[in-house]
């Protein structure tokens, strides 16, 4: 296996689990990887919450929700998992700025596996 996939299995990540997705070509997996933590949701999704906007909010989690489960990266989707339901039904969690916050640190821990 790759350093990559080493360093996200042992931070808790689910890679292979999800390598078929990726035709088990590890540097496809990379490429990937790389644009995952460039990808403007997580930005977006803090902006949508501090606006109050549940709809924005919405979309952003859900976007990030569908791309950690099938990068396998585990982390960041059990905390986006943990708001998206009460975005769709329309309602702002109390814990949703607080979620966002964890979810943006782990999201820093992933970037420094790459750099």
């Amino acid at each position: 296996m790759s350093a990559l996939i080493d360093k996200l299995t042992d931070y808790g990540c689910k890679v292979n689990e999800s390598m078929g997705r990726f035709l088990n070509n590890e540097d496809f997996y990379g490429k990937c990887f790389t644009k995952y933590i460039h990808d403007e949701s997580f930005g977006e999704l803090g902006e949508a919450i501090k606006a109050g906007d549940v709809k924005a909010a919405f979309g952003a989690a859900h976007d990030l929700k569908g791309i950690s489960a099938n990068m396998g990266i585990t982390p960041v989707y059990d905390l986006v998992i943990s708001i998206v339901e009460e975005f769709r039904a329309g309602r702002m969690p109390e814990h949703a700025l607080t979620t966002w916050e964890e979810i943006m640190a782990v999201r820093e821990k992933l970037q420094k596996i790459i750099e």
